[in-house]
């Protein structure tokens, strides 16, 4: 095997496991957004590092498939001669598993890689190709990888009451009393941050997220059994959860599963999110699971007032690095001498400055002149270039703290802007604000405001292929559910207390890119039965980019307004020379 690429040495492993393809997903057995090193094969597969994307190979052909933020990335990462490049919604991988499978092919799956709806799914397109779908044992990728990295093992901490608002006893216990309710014996868990939320801990076993990886069972007696390696666990830890809370090693946890099926009991799985293998197992064992969504979901998404006081204390500390970083970009980057590196690494640096920072929470997407165009575009030596005047500078970034999580993006000129630079930013603008200006009724979903936020882009044409807003964690995930706002149906309504992100866009291909994000939270109307937005993020938007002549009287208002309530706050937070530049940069629009 000497020599062979990885798709080679992948094909050789299916010949002999007398399979005719396989499905590679970007997961892992926990299906959160960032994963360990050693679950990272399809990057080993197919050199696309994308948070998000699926390749799939037969024993003649290969795909990898991503979606609309990801169209110009995988083009310069993926060898086009060895995999094809489809758009996951033009053209999803069970349509061309159907096209490309032949009759009575065998395609293979890792049943710890893909829940019930998916092996139901792939299952009907191997069927429509007279093939067939089947779950391996042990991943073919994992026995042809030879460096492949060992599964980490950082340490669980306790997540302090002062930050959760809630004990893990009264979560639990919640949760219970509605499985009661439901008749349902046992839930399994299977998502890190869900169990992270519940048990009120935290941990590091991957970039960007304080997870620690695990699996769980909450019993209807609000009783947990927590299934993760002992190097993980303290004696610190094990007082913090308590009695109720069981832990077992990994190993173990299909001999559990045997047991709640022995017994009878009935047990829950989230079949949009949980392993198949979960299910396999139980059926296995003589019982059929019921689907459930994950019931720390929705919870999780509703923050308490200790949690919402957090976000906004997070978001004013992170806020004054942002605007510092800004006020010394307007100072530097005329000089031409900044890059997207070492304006990314500066930025952190000044986040790093609070003793709160704990990590970013994602990578910084530092895009100079065209490389903002790519929406979720990660700067590398090769591709990092010099801000250059009469150019847009796109920086997307966020941090974690352990009183909350962060997200926000700004779009900057570098010199002078062109008129139409200008136009696509106010128009952009326009969505942003009609976001942030809506109400809604109780029941609505986010998909019902998504297009408000495209409306001023559409007037000529144009649009964005990413969602508006995507729920935020607290110190947890960067991208949560079930909340969002984007096209694509929706039917979880937007509740208060929910932290939702505001970023429309405008990417011109080869030119520049074009996001305002702000995270906002949901509340309501004291004097109606309405909802709203509150703004959390605070921070400048570029005045030299907006073009008054867009705006009507009320967006000039929120606009001046916004800015009075950033400068308001962040000024006793920030250096004089900084102060100076935000109130220069806040002074109202005419």
């Amino acid at each position: 095997m000497t020599g062979a690429t990885p798709l080679e040495a992948l094909r050789r492993e299916l010949k002999r496991r007398e399979l005719d393809g396989f499905i590679v997903p970007h997961v892992d057995a926990f299906r959160g957004e960032y994963i360990p090193p050693n679950a990272e094969r399809l990057a080993w597969l197919t050199g696309f590092s994308g948070s998000a994307g699926t390749a799939v190979v037969t024993m003649d052909d290969a795909a990898v498939f991503v979606d609309g933020r990801y169209t110009l990335q995988v083009a310069t990462e993926v060898d086009t001669e060895q995999f094809q490049i489809r758009h996951l919604i033009d053209e999803p991988q069970t349509g061309w598993i159907t096209g490309t499978l032949k009759a009575g092919g065998r395609i293979g799956y890792d049943a710890w890689l893909h829940s019930i709806n998916d092996v139901k799914k792939l299952s009907e397109a191997a069927q429509a190709a007279d093939g067939e779908l089947v779950a391996v044992e042990g991943n073919p990728i994992d026995a042809v990888w030879t460096d492949q990295p060992a599964p980490p093992l950082a340490p669980i901490v306790a997540h302090a009451i002062e930050y959760t608002g809630l004990e893990s006893t009264d979560k639990r216990r919640t949760l219970s009393e509605a499985m009661i309710v439901d008749e349902v014996d046992a839930v399994v868990l299977s998502a890190s941050d869900s169990i992270a939320w519940l048990l009120n801990v935290r941990g590091s076993d991957v970039e960007f997220s304080p997870l620690p990886l695990a699996f769980a069972i909450l019993h209807d007696d609000a009783k947990v059994d927590y299934f993760l390696h002992p190097d993980k666990v303290s004696s610190d830890l094990k007082s913090h959860m308590g009695e109720d809370v069981s832990i077992h090693d990994p190993d173990t946890f299909g001999t559990v599963l045997d047991n709640l099926a022995k017994a009878g009991k009935t047990v829950a799985v989230d079949a949009a999110t949980a392993p198949v293998w979960i299910s396999h197992r139980l059926r296995d064992g003589g019982i059929e699971p019921i689907n459930r969504s994950d019931p720390c979901q929705l919870p999780k998404a509703i923050k308490n007032e200790v949690e919402l006081k957090g976000m906004r204390t997070a978001h004013r500390r992170d806020g004054a690095a942002l605007t510092t970083f800004l006020a010394w970009l307007s100072r530097e980057a005329v000089g031409g001498d900044i890059t997207e590196i070492s304006a990314a690494d500066h930025l952190e640096g000044l986040r790093a400055r609070s003793d709160m920072f704990r990590g970013l929470s994602f990578p910084t997407i530092s895009g100079a002149g065209a490389n903002g165009a790519i929406v979720h575009y990660r700067v590398d030596d090769d591709s990092n270039r010099k801000l250059e005047s009469g150019s847009l500078y796109l920086v997307d970034s966020g941090a974690q703290y352990p009183d909350g999580t962060t997200d926000v993006t700004r779009t900057v000129a570098i010199g002078t802007p062109t008129d139409e630079m200008r136009d696509r930013f106010t128009r952009v603008l326009k969505g942003h604000i009609a976001i942030a200006r809506s109400r809604f009724g109780p029941d609505t979903p986010g998909s019902s405001l998504d297009r408000r936020a495209r409306m001023a882009l559409a007037e000529i044409g144009l649009d964005y292929d990413h969602g508006t807003g995507h729920g935020v964690g607290c110190y947890l995930n960067v991208h949560e559910g079930p909340q969002r706002i984007s096209k694509q149906a929706n039917q979880v309504a937007l509740r208060p207390g929910m932290v939702i992100s505001n970023e429309p866009g405008y990417y011109k291909s080869g030119a520049y890119g074009i996001r305002i994000e702000n995270l906002v939270v949901v509340v309501a109307d004291a004097d109606d039965d309405m909802l709203g937005f509150e703004t959390l993020t605070l921070a400048p938007i570029d005045r030299t980019l907006i073009d008054v002549s867009l705006l009507d009287r009320e967006e000039i208002d929120w606009i001046n307004a916004y800015h009075s309530r950033v400068r308001g706050t962040l000024t006793p937070l920030i250096d004089d020379q900084t102060a100076d530049w935000l109130a220069k940069s806040t002074v109202p629009l005419d």
